[in-house]
């Protein structure tokens, strides 16, 4: 999917995954309410942070990967009908490994 958004400095802009009802059998749990982190795959990686002695520091994270964001803490927008997030690498809470076949 071609990112509409250019990320600059340290952002990054991620696409949601959607969180359906999980169903196990009939039975369909909803959701508890509680606050879960957003989940989403990134599309566009800005260039990295400038250091305090002008140096660039690239983004570690890459584009195609798995992260969870807080849900309160990056900025969500919509261009196009399509909504985004746009966090700041140190925003990320983490990356989801993915399952290797082998295992």
């Amino acid at each position: 999917m071609e990112c509409p958004i250019i990320p600059l400095s340290d952002k990054v802009v991620i696409l949601p995954i959607e969180e359906g009802e999980q169903k196990y059998g009939n039975i369909i749990v909803p959701d508890a309410g509680g606050e879960k982190p957003e989940m989403g795959t990134v599309l566009a990686v800005g260039p990295g942070r400038i250091s305090t002695d002008g140096t660039l520091i690239p983004n570690r994270i890459e584009v195609g990967a798995t992260v969870m964001v807080p849900k309160f803490g990056a900025q969500v927008v919509v261009v196009e009908n399509e909504t985004y997030i746009i966090a700041s690498e140190n925003d990320v809470l983490g990356i989801i490994k993915q399952k290797e076949d082998n295992e």
